[in-house]
């Protein structure tokens, strides 16, 4: 296939241009960028549309098995200059490969504890390198996935796809109202555990968990609203032993889903 060498090439332009949300909307696709990333989508049967890469770039032989393999499925694969690949990458040391891969829309109705039995949901989270380092999280202890709730930053965000370190491609994140996911919770009996500074269990108390369960974390800033509290079946905190009153996002779902995954082993 010949070589882009030009920065306004069709093709180029609409992949770069995924690097905003509103295209990405509108598209319905993404970009994964880098040899991990485009290893994982490939490996999880990720719908690929096109794959770019720059050849004086790439020094992986599984990168290069990588474009094979995609391009021996009927995937177009560009070859690009080191120029026209930078204009496309996000990293300032780009590994030279890159893919466009369809978002794969799932919905809540679609989750049951079936196929859902460990989630998390969250509200409105705001930093994408926050929500993709949950993902991260949830593959880390082997939970189901990931519901969004009432909006907030897009999973499908360079940042939070970088830093899911391809969880994004093994694990559903959908995104529902509060008041939908009230219903589907209600209605599928799930267990609802929910975090609050103002708790008066400490998590290291709770003896025992139950599935099929959710761990719902509120609102970074305001935390869980007093509607959302009132369908949790427990609520625990974390202690605060510093000055802080809080912890980052991930790392309170990484302290929590822990402690469940271990409480679930032993019951």
């Amino acid at each position: 296939m010949e070589m882009i060498s030009s920065r306004s090439n069709s093709k180029v332009r609409s992949a770069r241009a995924l690097r905003q949300r509103k295209q990405r909307v509108n598209s319905g696709y993404f970009l994964a960028e880098g040899i991990h990333l485009v290893g994982a989508a490939v490996e999880s049967g990720a719908q690929i549309e096109m794959l770019f890469y720059a050849p004086d770039l790439l020094m992986s032989q599984f990168a290069l098995d990588l474009i094979e393999e995609t391009s021996s499925s009927g995937v177009p694969c560009y070859p690009t200059t080191v120029d026209v690949f930078a204009s496309l990458a996000s990293k300032e040391h780009p590994q030279g490969i890159l893919a466009v891969v369809r978002q794969p829309h799932q919905q809540l109705r679609e989750l049951a504890p079936k196929n859902f039995s460990l989630g998390v949901a969250c509200v409105s989270p705001q930093d994408p390198g926050n929500l993709g380092a949950l993902l991260r999280t949830i593959n880390a202890v082997g939970a189901s996935g990931l519901i969004i709730l009432d909006g907030g930053a897009d999973p499908y965000h360079p940042t939070a796809v970088r830093a899911s370190m391809g969880a994004i491609f093994r694990h559903p994140v959908v995104s529902a109202s509060f008041t939908e996911f009230a219903q589907w919770a209600h209605k599928n009996s799930y267990q609802v555990y929910g975090t609050s500074a103002r708790a008066g269990v400490d998590y290291q108390q709770n003896a025992t968990y139950t599935r099929p369960l959710i761990l719902l974390l509120g609102d970074e800033r305001q935390g869980l609203t007093c509607e959302q509290l009132e369908i949790c079946q427990m609520l625990v905190r974390l202690p605060m032993h510093g000055q802080v009153t809080s912890l980052n996002l991930a790392v309170a779902a990484g302290v929590m889903l822990y402690d469940m995954l271990e409480k679930l082993g032993q019951s």
